[in-house]
Formats: structure tokens, sequence, C-alpha cells
């Protein structure tokens, strides 16, 4: 099965370099990892590496308050970090991050993964959420390297779990230690004989926190930069319907809503924020709204701002009332613990399985799920009436779960 698993990567590795022809994407994918050996740090030896892949930037977001949790209880740590993604290695830098060095993951073979381990010789490793690379797993225990799994997240349909998943299974034996999110997680690793596993939550209510604290302290000194003055400006008095990160499907049901209601103010920041969706967006809302960027233009006859840019949307929550959080139609949920952590409750689509915080808080009675403008009509209209008995809720809630990122340092270090 090993010899299979390292043929497929081979074949990925060919099928990516003939789509990074067509797809901007694939192309990154490709240049980001083209002579990556020569471009690697000097590593000072006076100071230990520990490891950090991310897939993603959502997978950083959640490795972040690790990542500072270590740096606090050893200063002199060199953090490397690896990305999988493209969209990890675009964005990474707009977030305040303590990394000592940031690069695409090699492709996993074995020939890459002993390089590239030899090279670094980390500490310890911290594969964040999802990914579970074979090889690099296979060499860190060869080397006698620990590696432990934060803020994984397992579901019975992962073929992990499945009777043909035992070479699957025997990636996951190569961790020293699961700190998963829920505990059907850990019953299910425990299922497979794995039972090193703790259950310590999502290390992002951590990240969130920090974020809206930031911004609390901001608003409190009157320090608030320009582009957030411009919102608070655009709105007045009245606090905000943010709709983050919404997807087209979301898109043809808000749009309406906010038509429907010119009395209310609203903050939409589209997922895709490309010419051709932002100039739909705008054309669809009928002069009612105007672009971020272009603030300068008189809004007294607008009632909503479309976010055209990226990295505001996180604090802009500050703003809000209620959000409506895009992805939930398409299977990718956006973060729905940034708005949560300014106490917003929250509406999004059915598709959230995935993402056990979005059960959490619909469970809680703080979210609640809408699939036609309809329902959205009707959900928004209740949670507006509830909306003082529910915040301090939503931000208890939030509260009620940090120190996950410390708990991890402390059982791993």
């Amino acid at each position: 099965m090993h010899f299979l698993y390292n043929s497929s990567i081979i074949f990925y590795g060919l099928l990516i370099q003939f789509a990074a022809i067509f797809n901007p994407k694939a192309k990154l994918w490709v240049l980001g990892r083209k002579n990556w050996k020569k471009r690697l740090p000097i590593i000072d030896n006076a100071r230990k590496t520990y490891w950090f892949h991310c897939a993603s930037l959502g997978e950083f977001d959640q490795g972040l308050p690790v990542m500072r949790a270590l740096k606090k209880k050893i200063p002199t740590a060199y953090i490397l970090v690896t990305f999988f993604s493209p969209s990890g290695m675009l964005h990474y830098h707009k977030r305040k991050h303590v990394a000592d060095h940031v690069m695409y993951l090699p492709l996993d073979t074995v020939a890459n993964a002993k390089f590239f381990l030899g090279y670094f010789k980390p500490k310890k490793v911290y594969f964040v959420k999802y990914e579970f690379w074979a090889n690099y797993l296979f060499q860190t225990k060869k080397q006698g390297i620990d590696v432990f799994s934060v803020s994984s997240n397992f579901r019975m349909n992962q073929f992990y779990f499945k009777w043909y998943g035992t070479f699957f299974r025997k990636i996951l034996s190569q961790i020293k230690y699961f700190f998963v999110q829920t505990e059907e997680s850990k019953r299910l690793l425990n299922s497979i004989g794995i039972n090193s596993v703790i259950v310590v939550g999502d290390t992002r209510f951590d990240q969130v926190i920090e974020v809206r604290n930031k911004m609390l302290e901001q608003v409190k000194n009157d320090d608030l930069d320009s582009d957030f003055r411009k919102i608070k400006k655009f709105l007045g008095d009245q606090k905000a319907i943010v709709i983050g990160s919404s997807w087209r499907r979301e898109e043809e049901f808000v749009i309406p809503f906010i038509l429907k209601h010119p009395e209310s103010k609203f903050i939409i920041a589209p997922h895709d924020i490309s010419e051709i969706n932002i100039n739909f967006i705008v054309n669809r809302l009928e002069g009612k709204c105007i672009r971020f960027t272009e603030f300068h233009v008189s809004t007294s006859d607008k009632n909503c701002i479309v976010l055209d840019t990226i990295g505001h949307l996180s604090k802009a929550y500050y703003f809000g009332e209620i959000a409506i959080i895009g992805g939930g139609f398409t299977g990718n949920l956006h973060n729905i613990l940034e708005p949560a952590s300014f106490g917003l409750p929250m509406l999004f689509g059915p598709k959230h399985n995935k993402f056990p915080e979005a059960q959490l808080f619909i469970d809680k009675g703080l979210a609640f799920e809408f699939e036609s403008s309809k329902s959205l009509e009707y959900q928004a209209a209740n949670l507006q009436k509830e909306i003082e008995l529910i915040k301090p809720k939503v931000e208890a809630l939030v509260m009620s779960f940090l120190g996950s990122s410390d708990k991890i340092i402390e059982l791993s270090i």
C-alpha cells in the first residue's frame, strides 16, 4: 500500500504541473516549490526548531495561538511554518504572527521528507487540523521526533474508519498525541486503537479573543485606524448586519434582504472580491451600497458597505449586531468564531457538518440555519427582537473555551 501511495504522490505532482498550464492556483503551487532546497534559510543551531504544518490560512489561524503560547514558554524557539495551499502562503503575512520562516511543504516523497527533516531537525512537530502526510510522519517516527495533532476533528465517513483504511490508520499511529476538538473525535480515534487523545477544543477561540481584545482596546483609547473610522462614520449610532465571506448562494438571498430593509445598515464582505463579483453585487444593490475603497464618495443615500478588500472582516464584526456567515451552502462555512467573539448571533446555510462549532452554537440557541429568503427574513427578525438577551450568552460561550493553546504546549513540551 505504501508503494501505491508513493506512486499516487508522484502522479499528483505530475498532474498539478500539467494543470499549472491552465490554472493560476496550480501554477502558484508549482512555482512556490520550484528549487525549494536552494531557498532554505540558514538555521542557528543554538535555537531549537518547532515545525507547524497548516494546509491553508484557516489552519494557520488555528495554529497561531499555539505558536504564541510556545514562543511565550520558549522565547528562543525557531518557528517553522509550512503550507500546502497557495491561499495560506499568499495571505499569512496579514496576520500578526511569530513564525521565523514560512514556506510551501515540499511534495510528500520519501526523499523530500528525509532531506527536509534532516535540514531543519525539528524538536517537535505540530500538524494542524486535517492534513496527515504519510512520508513526513513515517520519517519523523524513524528519527524519534514527536508529532502532535492540533485542533483535529474526525468524522465517521472518513477513510480512517472504513474497512479499507488500514494504511491510513497506520499514518495516524505515527502521531504521539492528538489534541482534538470534540468528544466524538476522541471516540472515533479510540475505536481504531488510538488512545493518546485529549479533548481541548478549537484553538481558534484563543485567536479570535485576542483579535477582539485588541479591537476593544483601540475603541476604548479612540485609536481606531482610518479604515475603521470610515465604517464608524458610515454607521453613525446604528449597528450593522454583517454578511461575512458570502458566496453567490448567500448573495442571492441577502441582496433582496438588503434592498427590502433600507432602514437598516449592512456590511457585506464577499468571499470573491474579484472585480466581476464586486460589480455584480454593486449593480444588484441598485445604488444603495458603496465600495469600501471608494468611501470618499457621499454615503448619505447608502445603507450598505461592500468590503472589496481582504483583512478587514474579523474586526468589522465589532460594528455588527447579527452576522450572516457565508459558505453554509457549499460546505465551506467561514469562521463563525470571529463574529461570536463580539457576541453576534449568527445565521448560515445548512451544510456545516464539518464544523462542530456551528452545531454547538445551534444547540445553544445562539445560531440558526436559513435555507431561503423567507427563512432568512424570519430568523433575522427574531434575532433582532432578542439581541440584548442573546449577545451576552454568545460572549460567555466563547470565553468558556479559552486556554486550549496553553494546554497543548503544556502537554507537548
